[in-house]
């Protein structure tokens, strides 16, 4: 099977067989990792950003793909998978705690040669994920309708967006496992596995969507439930594969579980560095809560539009996010090497190349904002809301490139409680001045777009100057406690 020789090839071994027994080998096991302490920071920077963006690009892909044959299913049933997908924030701000905690504490402890550190971290990780995919099963299912009927525009969109939800839950509890095997390759610098593995389960997805949403021989039609489905379906494919690769061919960190009992000092580490994470997403889970209720009286052709312009505009947004993860990572493994010069090199030159990824982004949309936005309808109403979305909100894309690089160096310096408070920043911003907006008599749909650049550039001001605070804090410490060595 090719993709699994592919897989053999980017996962050197770390274990040699000799007479029935295995024993470790030092220079094999340090080439299942990657040192991110050393070589050029713009070259490192993009050979882990470029495999990650695509990734990440196909993990989007899941979305856009059910968007595209949902829309082909009526207003009602765009409108309320568009806002039912707004649970997916909730669920990343629970993976986000996962997921950066991991990142961070496996990163340094790789970067300070602790590979049994990195064990435990993993597999308590791993354990974590368990609970929490039981959690969102619990809770998804008990609250989707009760959620639905508070967001959507009219009944028809809430029972759309419900009937989606329940289909979807399950494939949302099975990302825990995946963000948690993820993370741990990304901290030890190994990002193409996790690409690999995110491209075939989208192209399953992209096979099964248009089966299950529009019925196909013996296979009847199941609207929104089918696309709900199609992404569980694949996802449940992506984790098997992922479990495949750690079981045969991930030798660095591994399944131990003799550690699968809850270790509450590691729990403590997480939680410390990956709540800030998590409710940062939370943020952005009210955020577009709060946009979906005040464009409610605009009917559902504005939440259409709303959710196909949100979309394209997550999509368009990979470079930049890609940037960030991978800043993570190099970051933390510096910190535990102690290069703060590396460090500070890093966030200049992650920040640069971030905003200017996204300047370019800003242009293309300035020019011809309903381009993308045609691709999946071509309803008069909902391709002015998402083209007029795309077209104003893109003018904040430099600002969200500056603070995504910054909770890139948030996560890897350990500490993400800055970044949710710049998140705070943005919303308190938002809540205040759009509800005076929308007060007016002449409120219209495009004023919230307008509210949500300004609260944005807020945002990215106010993230420069805690991330030079929070280096000068680490980075300082760092210097005093090599001297001490000394």
């Amino acid at each position: 099977m090719p993709p699994l020789n592919y897989l053999s090839l980017i996962a050197p071994r770390a274990v040699l067989l000799a007479g029935g027994k295995a024993f470790s080998s030092p220079s094999l096991e340090k080439a299942a990792m990657r040192d991110l302490t050393q070589g050029p920071v713009m070259s490192t920077l993009i050979s882990l950003a470029v495999p990650t963006a695509f990734g990440m690009l196909f993990q989007t892909l899941y979305l856009l793909v059910d968007l595209y044959f949902v829309a082909g299913l009526g207003e009602a049933a765009m409108a309320g998978v568009g806002a039912a997908s707004t649970v997916m924030f909730m669920v990343m701000a629970l993976t986000q705690v996962l997921g950066v905690s991991t990142v961070a504490l496996m990163a340094q402890a790789v970067g300070r040669k602790e590979q049994g550190e990195a064990n435990r971290v993993f597999n308590q990780s791993l354990l974590i994920a368990v609970f929490m995919a039981a959690l969102t099963l619990l809770l998804g299912h008990g609250l989707a309708d009760v959620y639905m009927r508070g967001i959507a525009a009219d009944a028809a969109s809430s029972a759309q967006g419900a009937r989606f939800l329940h289909a979807f839950i399950p494939g949302m509890a099975l990302q825990f496992a995946l963000i948690g095997m993820a993370s741990a390759l990304r901290a030890t610098g190994i990002v193409k596995p996790g690409m690999v593995v995110q491209i075939l389960t989208v192209l399953l997805n992209t096979a099964l969507a248009p089966v299950l949403i529009v019925g196909w021989g013996p296979v009847p039609a199941l609207g929104v439930v089918g696309a709900g489905l199609a992404s569980t379906l694949s996802v449940c494919a992506g984790l098997l594969m992922l479990l495949f690769y750690f079981i045969k061919l991930e030798k660095y960190v591994r399944f131990d579980f003799s550690r699968w009992k809850p270790d509450y000092a590691v729990w403590k580490q997480m939680l410390v560095i990956g709540l800030p994470a998590g409710g940062e997403m939370l943020l952005m889970f009210l955020y577009f809560g709060l946009v979906y209720v005040l464009i409610q009286k605009f009917g559902a052709a504005a939440q259409a539009g709303f959710s196909v312009g949100g979309r394209i505009m997550q999509a368009v947004m990979l470079p930049t996010m890609a940037i960030a993860f991978s800043i993570g990572p190099m970051v933390g493994q510096n910190v535990g090497a102690q290069r703060g010069d590396r460090v500070r090199e890093i966030c200049r030159k992650g920040l640069w190349f971030s905003a200017g990824v996204m300047l370019v982004v800003t242009l293309f949309l300035q020019i011809n904002p309903t381009l993308l936005v045609a691709g999946f309808t071509q309803d008069a109403q909902v391709l002015e809301v998402g083209g007029d979305f795309l077209q104003l909100v893109s003018l904040n894309f430099v600002a969200q490139g500056i603070v995504f690089g910054c909770s890139g160096m948030f996560q890897g310096l350990g500490n993400t409680r800055p970044a949710l408070l710049s998140s705070a920043c943005r919303l308190g911003v938002f809540v205040m001045v759009a509800f005076v907006v929308a007060s007016r008599e002449n409120f219209a749909v495009h004023d919230v777009w307008y509210v949500s650049v300004l609260s944005v550039w807020c945002q990215a001001f106010f993230s420069l100057y805690l991330i030079r605070r929070e280096l000068n804090h680490k980075l300082g410490r760092t210097r005093q406690a090599q001297t001490l060595a000394v």
